[in-house]
């Protein structure tokens, strides 16, 4: 039996970083399937969308136009139908205070960009490692994923 192939929601302004996310993600033994947003209000509209596939997870950048991370995160947790839906927070910065609010937040990891691709593969799989729930052995649930 195959696994099943996992979609993945991905919220980030940055064009080049959801490129090196999508190009590492190809690269993981984890089937996935990715939909990209530009913004919060993107990826609410997607969410919202009957077109789209309901996501088995999403990444979502905190420090975007329109629509920032923490407005997103409070918005997803507001939608039933995504209240169960990990959310994975994927930023530059790295506050303890935003850390802790996330967390309250209903965030289920935070995972701070790593600065090397081959770090990113790594710190993607330990991620959807924890999401997917077909894996036999998850790993001990942290919210901060770093190496």
């Amino acid at each position: 039996m195959s696994k099943p192939i996992l979609n993945v929601f991905l919220a980030d302004d940055d064009s080049d970083d959801r490129t090196f996310f999508s190009d590492a993600l190809r690269e993981i033994p984890i089937q996935t399937k990715i939909s990209e947003f530009n913004n919060g209000v993107d990826l609410m509209a997607g969410l919202l969308s009957d077109s789209n596939d309901k996501p088995d997870v999403i990444f979502l950048d905190l420090k975007m136009p329109m629509m920032d991370g923490f407005e997103c995160l409070a918005d997803i947790r507001d939608l039933e139908k995504y209240e169960d839906i990990p959310v994975i927070i994927y930023s530059t910065s790295y506050h303890p205070k935003e850390i802790t609010r996330l967390n309250e937040m209903g965030a289920s990891l935070y995972l701070q960009k790593p600065s090397s691709y081959n770090q990113l593969k790594t710190l993607l799989h330990k991620c959807l490692r924890y999401v997917d729930n077909s894996e036999e052995s998850k790993p001990e649930k942290e919210f901060v994923i770093s190496i």
